[in-house]
């Protein structure tokens, strides 16, 4: 479970960020632009540069960049509140989003590796990654809650420990994942269902960005309760979220990815106008539903994106949990507008296009034929079972 649980460490940072907004702003009086640079170092730069380390990693292993990346990712954060310079911050927490990006794309391979292509196991690591990233805020406001900025090397800890974990658990791998292109020897890269696959991405990213942005308002309006209703809501959410990426990989053993994902994408269309149109507490059943089908395709976007793209599984994994991923994040301050001019369910509502959209691009993907499992030896210490077996469907 090394690999999972180093997922979680590793996306506890990308979390922290928005965390630390509160306190720059009441201990150093950094004003909005100042807030969403920091939020530009550490999210959009960290997106943009995953498929880079991705394409290097396509061109040879690399696995020392798990445990470097990790802890790049966590010293950043670590030096941020050491010295009152917005010019220092910017490049410490650009550099954590660094660390973060060199994280993803290799991890994600030797986690497929480790898996022999598991569906089910992918899902585990992609849970790892949520679970750290929710984990991230309720680190950074217990520790500095009490400590003020100045406490910010405390959060370094688990990146250290994991760092180290990691780092002598990979060196008694007994032989390294097979190299991804000689293992797809023969498969060529299908650039038209990877296009395709990433505007899914895309779209879900949006619909669960503009959900984590105004949900809990959304639900406060419905039952005209407090706040405490709209963060239950958001709670629920993500529960029922990770419940969801689990199933996800149960589903597509079962039934195959393709058709889990186009029909987890359809009922997504289907509960989120429930969510918009449902009356009283019932949202709350509606809240669920959305978060269980809206990530029954998280995990499965990754490995149907290494299948697509079977000699750049790195460059795949990057855009896949990096790239593509970020719009989300820059299509919420337009969903932000569209509330104040209009309303928070007509702000919900368009969100209604992105599943629709998502819908329709996944529904001409192919089912990837001849998919390679990686060639790897019994790998115990990261906590999966490896396979020799060459060639096997995933």
């Amino acid at each position: 479970m090394v690999l999972i649980a180093g997922h979680a460490v590793n996306d506890v940072y990308q979390g922290a960020v928005p965390a630390l907004v509160p306190f720059f702003v009441a201990e150093r009086h950094y004003d909005y632009v100042a807030i969403s640079g920091l939020t530009l170092a550490a999210t959009v730069l960290s997106s943009i540069a995953q498929p880079a380390f991705g394409a290097l990693t396509d061109r040879r292993s690399l696995p020392w960049l798990v445990p470097a990346g990790m802890a790049l990712a966590g010293l950043g954060i670590a030096a941020a509140g050491l010295v009152d310079n917005y010019g220092f911050t910017w490049v410490v927490v650009a550099l954590s989003g660094l660390g973060v990006a060199a994280y993803h794309p290799e991890s994600a391979r030797l986690a497929r590796a480790a898996t022999a292509g598991s569906h089910v196991g992918m899902s585990w690591f992609s849970l790892g990654g949520n679970v750290g990233f929710a984990a991230g805020p309720m680190l950074v406001t217990a520790v500095l809650g009490v400590t003020g900025l100045f406490g910010t090397p405390l959060l370094a800890v688990p990146a250290v420990i994991g760092c180290l974990v990691t780092a002598a658990l990979l060196r008694r791998v007994l032989a390294p994942a097979t190299d991804t292109a000689r293992a797809a020897s023969g498969r060529s890269d299908n650039w038209r269902a990877f296009g395709l696959l990433s505007v899914a991405v895309v779209c879900r990213s949006v619909l669960m960005f503009g959900l984590s942005t105004f949900l809990a308002l959304f639900v406060q309006h419905r039952l005209h309760a407090g706040t405490v209703v709209g963060e239950a809501a958001l709670v629920v959410l993500s529960a029922f979220g990770a419940v969801g990426t689990l199933l996800g990989g149960r589903l597509a053993d079962r039934y195959g990815r393709v058709r889990t994902v186009r029909l987890a994408h359809l009922v997504t269309v289907v509960a989120l106008a429930g969510l918009v149109l449902m009356p009283g507490p019932a949202v709350f059943v509606v809240v669920a539903a959305v978060g269980l089908v809206g990530s029954v395709p998280f995990s499965l976007h990754v490995t149907l994106g290494q299948d697509y793209l079977a000699t750049r599984v790195g460059t795949a994994s990057g855009v896949t949990l990096g790239l593509a991923v970020s719009v989300g994040g820059l299509v919420a301050p337009l969903l932000g507008l569209l509330a104040e001019a209009t309303s928070l369910p007509v702000t919900l509502s368009a969100l209604l296009v992105a599943p629709v959209v998502a819908s329709l691009a996944v529904r001409r993907l192919p089912e990837p034929e001849g998919a390679v499992r990686p060639v790897v030896a019994p790998s115990p210490t990261l906590g999966f079972t490896g396979t020799r077996s060459g060639r096997a469907p995933l």
